[in-house]
């Protein structure tokens, strides 16, 4: 049986312009368009809360049916209002099943460095080209007892089957590394250790 969890229901739209889209949004819908293998653009609306939902895993992949005909789609676009973080407007890219894309896939960071080492994610996401109906929710990096020094770069991964990186190999994604203010009570602590060994002697050689 078909995966229907990313199914969408959408109505064709022939309303234009502010004053549309705010009925639109209103009416518990999102104003989108599907573009892109030569198609001519169709301007649709979807479910907003449902649509809000799917949206939450990053490259989200919709397969958008209009009056019972399915169409693949990959989210490129989303205009969110900046202050009320609702969505505005989706752009939809047709894709077709087994056909590679370039996307960003977040960077999800596990386990816990040697102790007193903090893991810097400098890269949040890694570029690759995958295939469209495969895309990875996220690239795992494991950095259980890595000690301070350690670097993580992007030709490091371990990628899933059939994708291929689309980033310089090496781009340096993650550092491991002793947090500044732990390294600056370390210096004084040296540095006062100092004093008093100095003092001790001073006050050996006044005896």
């Amino acid at each position: 049986m078909a995966d229907e969890s990313n199914k969408v229901v959408a109505e064709v739209r022939d309303s234009f312009g502010k004053g549309a889209a705010r009925k639109i949004r209103a009416a518990g819908k999102i104003p989108a368009v599907i573009y892109g293998h030569g198609t001519e653009p169709v301007h649709i609306t979807v479910p907003a809360h449902q649509v809000g939902l799917l949206l939450r895993k990053a490259n989200a992949v919709l397969n958008i049916d209009i009056a019972g005909k399915g169409q693949l789609t990959l989210v490129k676009d989303v205009q969110k209002d900046p202050v009320l973080q609702i969505i505005e407007h989706l752009d939809l890219i047709v894709i077709k099943s087994g056909e590679k894309v370039a996307v960003e896939v977040p960077v999800h960071v596990q386990g816990e460095p040697f102790p007193g080492t903090i893991a810097v994610l400098d890269v949040p996401t890694l570029r690759l080209e995958v295939e469209a109906t495969h895309i990875p929710e996220n690239i795992v990096l494991d950095v259980t007892d890595a000690a301070e020094g350690t670097q993580f770069h992007a030709k490091d991964f371990t990628l899933p089957k059939g994708a291929t990186l689309a980033e310089d190999p090496d781009l340096l994604i993650l550092n491991v590394l002793v947090p500044a203010a732990a390294r600056g009570d370390e210096e004084e602590a040296a540095t006062e250790a100092a004093e008093a060994e100095a003092a001790e002697g001073e006050a050996a050689a006044a005896e």
